[in-house]
């Protein structure tokens, strides 16, 4: 007499797979934040002239995340301290799993990777590399701890071009964490009640700057 068969159902591994991995995906999505870091010196470093300096130190922030969009450079003038060359400044968008401490404390490990000592010099004074992060999503975070301390979004932000060009340039549309008021709005409130200021913030060429941008897929000014 022959045996019964039985029906087995047969194996779907890729579903399985699937649901498995897919919250593991969709967790690591949410850990991703963006961070605008302004970027300026006026000194050279180890990398070269202010200009190559920003583009090595942009390079190395991807140790920190992912440059997703990138300014133009701008020849700055000096604020609080006339009697220093003019800087270099942009700005960066940082895509980053880092909470905002391990965030600064990565940044200030790249500035002394440059030739930057936070303890040394004196305020407003000449430099090799800044690095600071102007906004970080939608958080809003004062710890005071002298050069260790962490303030987000950055305090003066409001008051100076040279930080809100490039800012503007890159996210026009970004709102600050407690405010109400877009970075296109800010910069154009500034320029209403500033000074003739027609040589304190202009463009500039880098081919190191732009080749940098190009190789990462980012190219300077991208909106």
């Amino acid at each position: 007499m022959p045996c019964a068969r039985t029906s087995v159902a047969p194996i779907r591994p890729m579903p399985e797979a699937s649901t498995v991995r897919a919250p593991v995906l969709r967790d690591s999505l949410e850990l991703m934040r963006t961070a605008y870091i302004g970027m300026g010196g006026n000194l050279p470093s180890r990398a070269g002239a202010p200009d190559a300096t920003l583009a090595a130190a942009a390079a190395r922030l991807e140790s920190l995340g992912r440059v997703t969009r990138r300014s133009s450079l701008y020849s700055t003038e000096p604020v609080g301290f006339a009697a220093q060359p003019r800087f270099v400044n942009a700005v960066v968008a940082l895509e980053t799993e880092l909470e905002p401490k391990a965030l600064l404390q990565g940044l200030l490990a790249i500035e002394q990777e440059f030739g930057r000592d936070r303890t040394a010099g004196f305020v407003n004074g000449p430099r090799t590399l800044d690095l600071d992060i102007l906004l970080f999503d939608d958080l809003k975070i004062s710890e005071q701890n002298g050069e260790g301390g962490l303030e987000i979004p950055h305090p003066r932000l409001a008051e100076r071009t040279f930080v809100l060009i490039p800012l503007c340039e890159i996210a026009p549309r970004i709102i600050a964490a407690g405010s109400t008021t877009t970075v296109s709005q800010l910069l154009h409130r500034l320029h209403e009640h500033a000074r003739d200021e027609t040589n304190a913030v202009v463009p500039i060429q880098s081919d190191g700057w732009s080749a940098g941008a190009c190789d990462s897929g980012v190219w300077p000014g991208q909106p």
